[in-house]
């Protein structure tokens, strides 16, 4: 673990930047910008749109450790350069940024109210390559739509054994049980899911130091004794679909929680607008979030 990084990242003031859009969530993350599915032929185009998309966030002027601790990268951000440098040492080296990847494959099927990860075959060469590329730390995500205990109980399961697989390689893991906010009983499963958290964290050894990625809660401070928790690096929140106004302002209402958004983050840009229009419409969105994270 990088001690200068990781002291960043438990007391620094700031944000994360998730730009961590895979396979699956490329294409919307593209139309969002302004870049249709007609506009590329396969995967290899997709990616290549979408990592320019990125350079142009990552290169803007305001994105900056003054506001943004650490950024989430897709692996395929990774294994790519920005100005010829690869793009966690971009990050760190000119930004004074954190850089952290997302290691899981995405969703298996919802089943009994959850949607667990996919296996992860290639998880321990994925880790490896990580430590390679100066990585900090991992994320990964899971998704409950429903207040189911047995249910819940496994997604915190899974979160945690992968989550001691990453600690084990020298990374700090960034655990996303994730509480759809649309859940008609998301008030009850963050209770359940909060529970879960304390129990498995009572059981994390002295040098197992994990961070959280959850839903903005129902109930303002509700995840005060998981920010003070001794095991806990950082709780960032997720905007979960939350429009960046809706975002920010949940966010002011509980202290401790800093964001770690993605679409409220990317909201606004296009790959029409001028480099001045792109960075000043980023550079308000970045003060904006970065104003409710320190709140």
């Amino acid at each position: 673990m990088n001690n200068k990084q990781a002291e960043i990242m438990k007391n620094g003031k700031g944000f994360i930047a998730a730009l961590d859009q895979s396979g699956g969530s490329t294409p919307k993350a593209l139309l969002g910008y302004g870049v249709t599915e007609d506009q590329y032929n396969n995967d290899e185009e997709m990616f290549d749109l979408v990592h320019a998309m990125r350079t142009r966030i990552i290169t803007s002027p305001d994105f900056n450790s003054e506001h943004i601790l650490a950024a989430i990268l897709f692996e395929h951000t990774m294994d790519r350069k920005i100005e010829g440098m690869w793009t966690a040492d971009y990050l760190w080296e000119k930004k004074g940024i954190v850089p952290i990847l997302k290691v899981d494959k995405g969703l298996a099927d919802e089943v009994d109210g959850v949607q667990l990860m996919k296996p992860m075959p290639e998880l321990d060469s994925l880790l490896d390559r990580a430590v390679e590329k100066n990585i900090f730390g991992t994320k990964m995500r899971s998704v409950i739509k429903k207040a189911n205990s047995e249910s819940i109980k496994k997604i915190v399961k899974q979160q945690f054994e992968i989550g001691k697989v990453i600690i084990a390689k020298g990374l700090v893991p960034i655990l996303e049980p994730e509480v759809d906010i649309n859940s008609k009983d998301k008030r009850e499963s963050e209770k359940i899911l909060k529970e879960e958290l304390l129990k498995h964290l009572d059981t994390l050894s002295e040098n197992q130091i994990v961070m959280l990625k959850l839903s903005i809660p129902s109930e303002d401070g509700f995840y005060t004794e998981l920010i003070n928790h001794p095991k806990v690096m950082r709780v960032v929140a997720l905007s979960g679909g939350y429009s960046r106004a809706d975002s920010v302002k949940y966010l002011y209402n509980n202290p401790g929680l800093i964001a770690s958004f993605s679409r409220a983050l990317s909201e606004g840009l296009t790959v029409e607008q001028t480099d001045k229009e792109f960075n000043d419409m980023l550079g308000n969105s970045i003060k904006e979030i970065y104003n409710a994270s320190i709140a």
